[in-house]
């Protein structure tokens, strides 16, 4: 067992866990784990943060164990992210991912 705890699915993730950016600088806590509800997968996390709740996508999540969950970009690039959409706006959501997603691939 990690300093972390065992993997855990994102269906047992408990808010207030740690939230660790790969270099290892803690960048926030968890506020709720989201997945896409028509297909049953993991969607990304929501985080508390000194600049306010973030999105983190799937494919930025590393490892999410019993004590702390480590993403697969620095606190700098976490520094970055998206601000949180709201839960019932899943169609803003969705659209704001998608320009996120080209901005982080084309944009810079």
């Amino acid at each position: 067992m990690d300093d972390d705890g065992h993997a855990i699915s994102y269906l047992a993730l408990p808010r207030g866990v740690p939230v660790h950016a790969s270099d290892g600088a803690q960048v926030g806590t968890v506020h709720r784990a989201l997945d896409n509800e028509r297909e049953h997968i993991f969607d990304g996390i929501v985080i508390d943060t000194p600049d306010g709740r973030r999105f983190v996508d799937a494919p930025e999540v590393a490892r999410i164990a019993e004590r702390r969950v480590t993403l697969t970009i620095t606190a700098a690039e976490a520094a970055q992210l998206p601000e949180a959409p709201g839960i019932t706006h899943r169609l803003q959501h969705s659209a704001r991912r998608t320009r996120s997603r080209w901005w982080r691939r084309f944009g810079r």
